[in-house]
């Protein structure tokens, strides 16, 4: 899994789905799991000022299994930076992205969101627009392999919900029960709350 990471993320968002997809590997869910995270420097700098070292710089991304991109408010000039899009959009052959929060608008940018359903921060849901065919105004969304988020606190509902997908709802609550959040809903019985 590859785990994206850009000045002024928003740490929240890939935080909590980070916690619940390394599940899968804690739980001996799913053989050879692993992750790493990447970045367009060595160093970048959360939206709160945390500042963090990536080993990976610019990778290839096209061998990964999962690309996971966050929001922050970054994004929205990022969406227009050909470098940085152009990298994400080596990701091109990996079986699943997903995205929280704006997030979606780099997916999008890179044309991941093509005819698809996506979600976003709804502060950008007319951002989105250009990039997929609908804009869906829900908690977490899947179309096909994609998977976006709402806000910030979507994330850790996004990365049950993709364990879920991937491993199956005792999984899923056994990574909800590992990170003590009462609030997640397992897909399988259907959505209550504007989730699909």
């Amino acid at each position: 899994m590859a785990f994206v990471l850009f000045d002024k993320m928003t740490l929240l968002d890939l935080s909590g789905f980070c916690e619940a997809v390394t599940w899968l590997r804690m739980l001996n869910a799913i053989d050879d799991v692993s992750w790493e995270f990447v970045a367009n420097r060595e160093f970048v700098t959360d939206d709160r000022g945390l500042t963090m070292q990536v080993r990976r710089v610019l990778p290839d991304l096209s061998a990964y299994d999962l690309l996971f991109v966050p929001g922050g408010l970054s994004t929205r000039q990022l969406r227009h930076d050909p470098e940085f899009i152009d990298w994400i959009r080596t990701a091109n052959p990996v079986p699943y992205k997903a995205s929280v929060c704006t997030g979606a608008l780099i997916l999008g940018a890179a044309g991941f969101l093509q005819g698809k359903r996506a979600t976003t921060n709804a502060s950008a849901y007319e951002l989105l627009e250009p990039y997929c065919a609908e804009v869906a105004k829900e908690r977490v969304v899947r179309d096909g392999n994609v998977f976006t988020g709402g806000g910030v606190s979507a994330s850790i509902d996004l990365g049950l919900y993709f364990v879920e997908s991937l491993a199956g709802p005792d999984i899923a609550k056994q990574a909800q029960e590992k990170l003590h959040y009462p609030y997640y809903r397992s897909q399988e019985a259907g959505p209550d709350d504007g989730s699909s």
